[in-house]
């Protein structure tokens, strides 16, 4: 027998060695996220490794799983332990050690093994670990299957048996490298700053890159675990900033920016100006559409308007519809709707067939945008993104609220605009042209300036964006018309960033 999971142990204690201690706000919508050692210990983490192996027995699947670690200084052990578990419950488990999230989703098609469970925190900070688990490639899990583990593993429902084994897969990188890179040069010189926040992409990012024809600047590749100048992070200001710099000194044609666990890519245009992730999909689905008749695209609801209104894409008989933010979300609708590829604000992009295979990928993301210049040669970045028609619009801004309660100020939030359009009253002084719903609440004004209010599905956060195609007074004006429903909830706290 193992002990049922605790949801609080205190350390340096008996207890705390001898028993899992697992908090149940960890099992987020698609993935797994815990302060490590404050909200689980290492008995927890194996706990979850045998809930893990006993839901992929009852989803039907062969018990078979890729495992990897990112870098930080407890991951190794976490996936340990992890393992441990899946073994425990009869999984055979192929470690390919060191990797991006993106490398394990590779390994799943390329030793044709049918389940992933990616030890990261992604682009938390240090003190975060997580689990991104998968047992359908390329799709990764959503609310269904994270609330089903949720209760195998607090109830422990484990099914142990005999028959788990490991596999330590030698020098795998050099696999999924080899991958990446087996297609043409570009044609065109690209100087391309590759800026890694001393995260786990810099073992692997730079080569890449290098390898496809660029001249690489490498900026932060280092791998430094105590991320010594700033989390790896391509929406916050501070790494774009860095890279920003970089870019304007060695007169460098973009700035790729690579998060934690290297499934997202940031991008600095030739002047130093930053493109936030949605511009660059609109500047990828003007370029993909092109190439290919009436594409379709997904989007997440944090997403510009131009996917709508871009003339180009319009002329290209391009189809774009919105869905719910989140790299699970956006990965299974881009797969159901045969999507040409899936773009989230946050940087995730999915590109199905030819150019990937579905899953999230920071690397395919930058040779993408690689690509997409050389089809252009007569033209920079920033020309590419000031062909795009204006817009103002807002980073990602998060106010703090308690993963116990952020739930429950978006229902609220979705009501009060809800509520709003049908007493016609105005936001921002405009009438509401349109609502949507599927996450949280996107409120469009009549003019198309927009504001979004939801809940950060990994981290105790709601998340703010707003944007205007009229004027930047017009997107602070929607900033205060969100922010002052927010102030309404006490349990709402300080911005990380705002306009």
């Amino acid at each position: 027998m193992f002990p049922k999971p605790k949801p609080l142990l205190v350390p340096n204690t008996y207890a705390y060695e001898s028993e899992p201690m697992v908090k149940a706000t960890g099992f987020r919508e698609y993935d797994a996220r815990w302060l490590f050692g404050k909200e689980i210990n290492l008995m927890g983490i194996q706990a979850l490794g045998m809930g893990l192996g006993a839901l992929i027995a009852e989803l039907g699947q062969k018990q078979e799983i890729v495992t990897g670690h990112d870098f930080r200084g407890y991951s190794a052990s976490i996936k340990y332990a992890l393992m441990t578990g899946l073994m425990a419950a009869g999984c055979k488990v192929h470690d390919i050690g060191l990797a991006v999230t993106p490398m394990a989703y590779f390994a799943q098609f390329d030793l044709d093994v049918p389940c992933v469970a990616m030890v990261t925190a992604s682009h938390n900070d240090n003190g975060w670990t997580g689990v991104k688990i998968g047992a359908s490639k390329p799709l990764t899990f959503g609310p269904d299957e994270m609330t089903r583990l949720k209760e195998i593993v607090l109830n422990a429902e484990f099914k142990n048996k005999a028959g788990g084994s490991y596999q330590f897969h030698e020098n795998y990188p050099a696999r999924y490298i080899a991958d990446l890179t087996n297609r043409p040069k570009l044609k065109r010189k690209l100087k391309v700053v590759v800026a890694c926040g001393n995260g786990t992409a810099g073992a692997f990012a730079p080569q890449v890159m290098e390898a496809i024809g660029c001249e690489v600047i490498p900026l932060d590749t280092e791998l430094d675990h105590t991320f010594p100048k700033y989390n790896p992070n391509p929406e916050d200001m501070e790494m774009l900033h860095a890279i920003r710099d970089a870019v304007l000194e060695h007169k460098a044609d973009v700035g790729l920016g690579f998060d934690g666990d290297g499934d997202r890519c940031g991008v600095v245009d030739n002047t130093g100006e930053e493109i936030f992730a949605d511009k660059v999909g609109v500047m990828l689905a003007r370029d993909m559409s092109a190439v290919h008749k009436d594409a379709t695209f997904v989007v997440d609801v944090k997403s510009t308007g131009l996917f709508v209104t871009d003339p180009v894409l319009q002329k290209q008989n391009a189809k774009t519809t919105y869905w719910k933010t989140g790299h699970s979300y956006m990965k299974r609708r881009t797969n159901e709707l045969n999507a040409l590829a899936g773009f989230e604000k946050s940087g995730h992009f999915f590109f199905n067939a030819p150019v990937g295979r579905g899953y999230d990928d920071g690397l395919v993301s930058a040779i993408a945008i690689c690509e997409m210049m050389d089809r252009a040669p007569g033209k920079t970045m920033a020309d590419l993104k000031d062909a795009l028609p204006k817009t103002w619009s807002s980073p990602t801004m998060s106010p703090h609220c308690a993963d116990e309660t952020k739930y429950g100020v978006v229902t609220a939030v979705v009501k009060h605009f809800e509520d709003a359009q049908k007493k016609g009253d105005k936001v921002a002084g405009q009438a509401i042209r349109d609502l949507v719903t599927v996450n949280g609440v996107r409120v469009t004004c009549e003019d198309g300036s927009w504001g979004l209010v939801r809940a950060s599905s990994n981290k105790p956060e709601l998340v703010v964006v707003v944007e205007s195609p009229v004027s930047e007074a017009r997107m602070h004006d929607m900033f205060e018309a969100m922010n002052v429903v927010l102030r309404t909830h006490p349990e709402v706290g300080a911005y990380n960033q705002t306009i």
